[in-house]
């Protein structure tokens, strides 16, 4: 005769040969899928850091040169060709050149762009210190002739840069055009007080 069966907790005991439960495959994706999301939260959170200090270091520097030097008392005295734009007009566009450059730096830095193209951090540093120099020189100083130079430089420079950031991230490469814009016509602006 077989020996009876063991009894049926007996059996539920010996047949679990491990202590961790099997976690069914419905929990096993939520959770990954949450640590995919909390992956992201923290990628956002970084790149939305990074883009307040990229455009909000460029529009703080603008906006305290034109504060400072931006008054232009001497500039409202004197004689200036008769399509001479506001002075608020010139600050607005020189605070929307700065944004854009912020801008299109956040996103050359987003794709690694400062590493690997050692030429656009140098272009970028140049152009955005080449962009607070007008309003003290041309006017609080009168140093037309000066600021006329400072203008062709940054001209360049930002043509250069425009050409840099493109090879990076194409869309930055747009982004700076306004802004090689602007400095052009600056530059025939400043030419014409230099000569008037």
């Amino acid at each position: 005769m077989p020996p009876p069966p063991p009894p049926l907790s007996q059996t539920f005991k010996n047949g679990i040969k491990n202590d961790h439960p099997v976690l069914p495959v419905a929990a096993a994706a939520a959770s990954s899928s949450k640590a995919h999301r909390d992956r992201r939260m923290v990628k956002a959170r970084r790149a939305l850091k990074t883009f307040v200090v990229s455009v909000g270091t460029n529009l703080t520097l603008t906006m305290a040169i034109i504060l400072l030097f931006g008054s232009g008392k001497r500039f409202n005295a004197r004689p200036k060709p008769m399509w001479s734009p506001p002075l608020w007009l010139v600050h607005a566009a020189s605070l929307g050149s700065s944004f854009f450059m912020g801008l299109a730096s956040w996103l050359v830095w987003a794709e690694g762009g400062f590493g690997a193209q050692s030429e656009a951090l140098p272009l970028y540093l140049a152009g955005t210190s080449l962009g607070i120099v007008w309003d003290p020189l041309v006017l609080v100083m009168g140093a037309d002739w000066v600021g006329l130079a400072f203008c062709l430089v940054h001209l360049g420079t930002l043509v250069a840069c425009k050409r840099e950031f493109g090879k990076v991230n194409p869309l930055a490469g747009d982004i700076v055009r306004p802004c090689v814009v602007w400095v052009g016509f600056l530059t025939i602006f400043t030419f014409s007080l230099a000569i008037s």
